[in-house]
């Protein structure tokens, strides 16, 4: 992580539980599930969604097709990134089948339905201001395989928006669902640069994430400093969360900080663990400060020695 931010703030004094991610308690995730071998990895381009599905019978797909496949929200238009060799963090329930490759009028009518989401852009927000609701539209997104218009926003509040949606069906004569999102879900639509520099994880890795937690910056040996592990969006950073699982079995080679071990006929504690470099600094009772690498622990029963 960059050190470009102002001091450290103690974790005692700011309470940075907020930026956790409720834990799901969605236990149908199959580890031992196989599976099928023509499976694919898709992206709804107006949300950064990713979508896994089963290719066609006839024939296989290929990087930068466009697909037609049935979405939460009903038949629309995908981008096909390739196979999935190894699909992470989704349910067996959650793959669907491609319904057809899509052709020039699914491309042309795309054209015109990008066009008539700019001016439903606006209109959505004339409707906003002379209701006088609190609202923040993200998004707008018209669907391809069926008439049906979508509409992302969020709020600080619940908003009762039924009159709202009826003026929307009067204008665009199709069925309207409005969608109040939250602010991971924001920034994985409108993308952005984090404080790495590159590219939001959610908008450009991958958004089938599991739940962020304080306690993998923990492993991760980051400052428990709210501008450091948050991202734009207000959130523990993305990143802390694929990379997590490296950290973790990393650290079952490496001895923890703090235990005492014998080394050179002194009693040395290990200060500082670093998996990415995989050195370790040890602080002897003599006054000796030395780094060594990881290669040179090793457990004897219950205990860490040094060769």
């Amino acid at each position: 992580m960059s050190d470009i931010f102002e001091q450290d703030i103690d974790f005692d004094q700011e309470d940075i539980s907020a930026l956790e991610d409720s834990e799901s308690s969605d236990s149908s995730y199959s580890k031992n599930f196989v599976f099928p071998e023509n499976l694919y990895k898709l992206k709804l381009e107006y949300s950064s969604e990713g979508v896994y599905a089963i290719g066609p019978d006839s024939g296989k797909l290929n990087p930068g097709q466009k697909v037609i496949v049935p979405t939460r929200y009903g038949d629309d238009l995908a981008l096909v990134l390739g196979k999935a060799e190894h699909p992470v963090g989704i349910k067996p329930s959650d793959v669907v089948k491609v319904t057809r490759i899509a052709d020039e009028k699914d491309e042309e009518k795309l054209r015109e339905l990008v066009e008539k989401e700019k001016q439903a852009f606006t209109v959505f927000r004339e409707k906003v201001a002379y209701h006088h609701l609190e609202m923040k539209l993200i998004t707008v997104h018209f669907l391809v395989g069926e008439p049906k218009a979508l509409f992302f926003f969020s709020s600080d509040s619940r908003v009762d928006f039924r009159e709202l949606v009826k003026d929307l069906v009067s204008v665009f004569k199709m069925r309207i669902e409005l969608r109040q999102i939250g602010v991971r879900d924001e920034s994985r639509i409108t993308g952005g640069l984090g404080v790495c520099g590159r590219p939001y994880c959610c908008h450009q890795v991958s958004d089938k994430l599991r739940p962020v937690s304080i306690r993998m910056a923990k492993e991760q040996n980051l400052s428990l400093n709210s501008m450091k592990i948050s991202g734009q969006c207000g959130r523990l950073l993305c990143c802390l969360s694929y990379e997590y699982d490296w950290y973790a079995e990393a650290r079952k080679k490496l001895p923890n900080e703090g235990i005492r071990l014998q080394y050179d006929g002194t009693n040395f504690r290990v200060t500082e663990v670093n998996p990415i470099t995989s050195m370790v600094k040890i602080s002897g009772e003599d006054g000796r400060l030395l780094e060594v690498n990881a290669n040179r622990f090793f457990r004897k029963g219950s205990r860490w020695e040094i060769r």
